[in-house]
């Protein structure tokens, strides 16, 4: 499995608009953070966790020429906005299977109901077979199971795959979930800045929990432009690692 950030920001992005502090304005591109995605690549399937308000640029930057299917997180802004343009995909491939705990599921049908209510489709617009996410599933020969996490005071949903997470957006991790997090080979989890943060891990809380979950390598997603990459990759210990875009991952 080959995994690809394809954006390590946070909800503003980095460079933050309006912005002129030295990150932002930061000649190192690993510096420059679109809004948070990954992509995960299988057995010739692609399947990306969120449609960021990014996913053209991601798209074409990397570029991916099929879509397979869509993990969603949770459906805040900077993680769902992206939605319609997977149209140039399903227009070409049909239909495409997405997965979302309900009450996101639930939201995506509001705030995109031009896709899913039938008296308001037209041409032009997204499709997409949106599940429940209830349990683990099966997807392309893989298992996909749900971790349960706590953003602020959201519950949202992280994903393993083998022997990969990805903790997006989380403030908590609870102990259920925790069992679920063993014998990892790669752990992605939220990092946004040092300082605290209610409803994000700030950078040293992310460095405790994986201590305790212990993966054999953890790398930081959803930073701020507080954070410089050169300056706090020398702050780490060294099994913990501050993700950039387009940074790609090969696993076992």
């Amino acid at each position: 499995m080959k995994i690809t950030f394809l954006g390590t920001g946070t909800s503003h992005g980095v460079p933050k608009v309006a912005c002129d502090c030295p990150v932002c304005h930061s000649s190192d591109p690993r510096n420059r953070r679109l809004r948070p995605s990954v992509l995960l690549s299988w057995s010739d399937r692609n399947v990306v966790i969120d449609t960021s308000v990014d996913f053209r640029q991601q798209m074409l930057d990397h570029p991916v020429k099929s879509l397979d299917a869509i993990l969603f997180t949770h459906a805040h802004a900077d993680h769902v906005h992206g939605l319609d343009d997977i149209r140039v995909y399903s227009d070409v491939q049909g239909p495409i299977d997405a997965w979302a705990e309900p009450v996101t599921a639930a939201t995506l049908r509001r705030s995109f109901s031009y896709i899913f209510e039938a008296a308001n489709r037209i041409t032009g617009i997204p499709r997409l077979h949106l599940h429940e996410v209830t349990a683990p599933f099966q997807l392309f020969g893989r298992t996909v199971l749900p971790i349960p996490l706590m953003h602020g005071r959201d519950p949202i949903l992280g994903y393993r795959v083998g022997n990969f997470a990805y903790l997006t957006d989380c403030s908590a991790i609870p102990d259920a979930s925790l069992d679920l997090l063993g014998s990892l080979e790669v752990l992605v989890l939220d990092g946004l800045r040092f300082r605290p943060h209610p409803t994000h891990f700030s950078i040293d809380e992310s460095i405790e929990v994986a201590g305790i979950i212990r993966p054999r390598r953890t790398f930081l997603t959803h930073i701020c432009h507080d954070v410089d990459h050169a300056v706090t990759s020398q702050m780490l210990p060294p099994d913990v690692f501050l993700a950039y875009d387009g940074l790609i991952l090969d696993l076992d």
